[in-house]
């Protein structure tokens, strides 16, 4: 049991990342011992034909929610600053977009100058042109 909250959307990594940064950390996808995180890297393979035959090249251009349904987000914050603070020298761009169980409840993790920001929108009601209810 717990609150669920939808999370979408994408985090951008200029440059990427690439494998001899990914392999054997804690974001590596094929270790078995991965620590629990609520993001992960979205990778993408390209195979090239070189002299030596065709090798796989596995790089990682942006942070994705680990999961495609709704999960426990509680600690979304953290794991993202926690990537970006293990692979300096990158620059994370973009948001995640959260929609939580509640009506009322959305927000937007956004990276500002190098740090995971929960954003809440404003509410605001338009000025009343009709009187009173």
């Amino acid at each position: 049991m717990g609150y669920y909250t939808r999370v979408t959307g994408e985090i951008a990594i200029t440059p990427p990342l690439a494998w001899r940064e990914i392999g054997g950390s804690d974001y590596d996808p094929y270790r078995p011992d991965t620590p629990y995180s609520e993001v992960k890297l979205r990778t993408e393979t390209e195979t090239v034909t070189t002299d030596e035959g065709r090798l796989e090249r596995e790089w990682a251009p942006a942070l994705v929610p680990a999961w495609d349904d709704s999960f426990k987000a509680y600690h979304l914050l953290e794991h993202v600053q926690a990537v970006i603070d293990a692979f300096p020298g990158h620059t994370f761009t973009g948001r995640f977009d959260c929609e939580g169980e509640e009506t009322t409840d959305v927000w937007r993790l956004v990276v500002r100058d190098g740090r995971a920001v929960k954003v809440t929108p404003r509410i605001v009601w338009p000025d009343d042109e009709g009187g009173t209810p």
